[in-house]
């Protein structure tokens, strides 16, 4: 209580550093996103109109369920930036000639696709908010 006998706001207070299980976790969903932006790619070319959607639900169902486990914006952009390293480094030709992803309207709503799917579950996600009857405006 401060000495005007309200209780200070929560967006005010300083941020805390997270915790180890908090990174643990993170790291985790970065793993896994970048395993299912593999798979995406594979399965994508693979089976062209319903492997592009499985593999966009499957990486916005991990993204979403990321910021849903830990009630956090950065659930959903840790497996997010995990899917786009991993989308990224397979987009790129070797020095032999090969690469994973052809130059094709699949491969482009892909990687678009994906990058939608990672900011609209980033958007949605919970943010910090203060708690507590003093929350909203006007009461």
């Amino acid at each position: 209580m401060t000495s005007t006998g309200k209780q200070p706001n929560a967006l005010a207070q300083p941020l805390e550093p997270p915790s180890a299980g908090r990174i643990t976790a993170y790291l985790g969903l970065f793993v896994l996103g970048a395993v299912v932006g593999v798979a995406g790619g594979l399965v994508q070319s693979g089976w062209f109109p319903g492997g592009l959607l499985l593999a966009l639900a499957g990486a916005a169902g991990l993204f979403l369920g990321g910021a849903q486990a830990t009630g956090a914006r950065a659930g959903a952009i840790a497996p997010a930036a995990g899917w786009m390293v991993a989308v990224v480094v397979l987009t790129s030709s070797r020095p032999e000639g090969d690469f994973l992803f052809g130059a094709g309207v699949g491969s482009y709503l892909f990687l678009f696709g994906g990058m939608g799917c990672a900011v609209i579950c980033a958007t949605l996600a919970r943010g910090r908010r203060p708690g507590g009857p003093g929350a909203r405006l006007g009461k």
